[in-house]
């Protein structure tokens, strides 16, 4: 099994008034929730990998595995070397209501509620202060203004020391950057969920908001690593997603099989030039990967190392057009807590 990743990751700027951070960044969710079992050890080693590389941004939520994430990047961090401690920044989401069995129940923005969720995170953490802090997806019975208003509180307190959104759209982004400084939104973007790229998108660079795009792998279903016959492990996600039932599933697959003749002729693999696109996306994006383990950590390094010329972009988007992809990218019951497909 691969160890520490070699590449050197470079740095961009999280939006105009954001941190700079390194140019991927870690998604940790798979660590500790909706993919099936994990291992604890390997999450660890992963994040310990990482941070050796030169990866940064460790993105998490309040909610994955019900604080477990958390607590999981607290012993990652707790166990690593003083410099790459020294250099971790955290993003962590909030608001996302849960039920013993593990159900989702709603989202809660309540200023009283965002003070609240940070208070645990902080606690969970171990750490005085949280980087990037945002609601997971808006609360439709609070205004984004008392939200945001109430992370700019903490922001002044000490206790958060930059503002982020998820899955606004393009109104919400500016109804809450009129409250307080945006660093960045987060929000899914790849090769096969593209409609951030209408509105939403010139609407961030207008405002000097950065992006951390999420799912540029499409949770696996872009990676080259998913195959027609795999059976998920119980609990996973995707048993549910839309994309990766049926026919849809198989239509997305042909779309990997056209991606992967253009990642063979440059000689990389169907991961890299999938996260190679994104990063070629803009200087303001930074692409989270959702790595579990240190193979797939390193593969998905290696997409700094690929460089995407006009011929290649061209060759990309003639194997995966906009808009090609088969199915929603979550469940209609989750489809209507997204602001940004208003």
């Amino acid at each position: 099994m691969t160890t520490t990743p070699k590449t050197s990751v470079p740095a961009r700027p999280l939006g105009a008034t954001g941190p700079v951070v390194s140019a991927l960044g870690l998604g940790c969710m798979g660590m500790s929730a909706l993919y099936g079992e994990s291992d604890r050890a390997e999450s660890i080693a992963t994040i310990h990998a990482a941070l050796d590389a030169g990866v940064t941004l460790l993105d998490t939520g309040d909610f994955y595995g019900m604080g477990h994430n958390e607590l999981l990047i607290n012993e990652a961090l707790r166990t690593a070397s003083a410099a790459a401690r020294e250099q971790a920044l955290t993003s962590v989401k909030f608001g996302a209501l849960r039920t013993v069995e593990g159900g989702f129940t709603g989202y809660d923005g309540r200023p009283a509620a965002v003070k609240n969720f940070a208070a645990y995170s902080l606690q969970r953490l171990g750490t005085d202060h949280i980087d990037v802090y945002r609601i997971a997806r808006v609360d439709p019975d609070v205004p984004i203004e008392e939200t945001v208003g109430a992370i700019a509180e903490l922001v002044e307190a000490g206790h958060v020391r930059h503002i982020g959104l998820s899955e606004v759209g393009a109104d919400t982004l500016r109804r809450a950057a009129a409250v307080a400084p945006i660093a960045d939104l987060q929000i899914e973007y790849s090769l096969v969920s593209r409609s951030v790229e209408e509105k939403i998108l010139p609407t961030a660079r207008e405002l000097g908001i950065g992006v951390t795009a999420y799912g540029v792998l499409s949770r696996g279903l872009i990676s080259g690593h998913f195959t027609r016959d795999r059976e998920l492990a119980p609990g996973d996600f995707r048993g549910m997603s839309p994309r990766f039932q049926g026919e849809n599933l198989d239509r997305n697959l042909d779309l990997v099989d056209r991606l992967r003749a253009v990642a063979e002729a440059k000689g990389v693999t169907v991961a890299q030039t999938a996260i190679a696109w994104v990063l070629a996306q803009g200087q303001d994006i930074v692409p989270l990967v959702g790595a579990r383990r240190r193979d797939r950590l390193a593969e998905a390094l290696g997409a700094l190392d690929v460089t995407l010329d006009a011929a290649d972009l061209a060759a990309i988007e003639e194997a995966v057009p906009a808009g090609a992809a088969a199915g929603a990218r979550y469940p209609e019951a989750q489809m209507a807590h997204l602001d940004s497909e208003r």
